[in-house]
């Protein structure tokens, strides 16, 4: 899960798995491969970032696992 900033303020917490597209509109704009689309005030690169550290998180085994 990733944490973005919608344009009224408010965060919201996307399943990252189910980001299709992430496009710099020039506002960030982030398809969900539901269709869904929602345009945030994160910075589109931060938002990859996001995703990548995500990914990284559930992919690199834990100690002790």
């Amino acid at each position: 899960m990733i944490r973005v900033t919608k344009l009224d303020g408010s965060s919201i917490v996307l399943n990252a798995d189910w980001i299709q597209s992430v496009e710099k509109t020039p506002d960030t704009l982030i398809t969900l491969t539901t269709g869904f689309q929602i345009i945030v005030r994160d910075k589109m690169e931060d938002v990859i970032d996001a995703f990548k550290d995500y990914k990284r998180q559930i992919l690199t085994p834990q100690e002790g696992s």
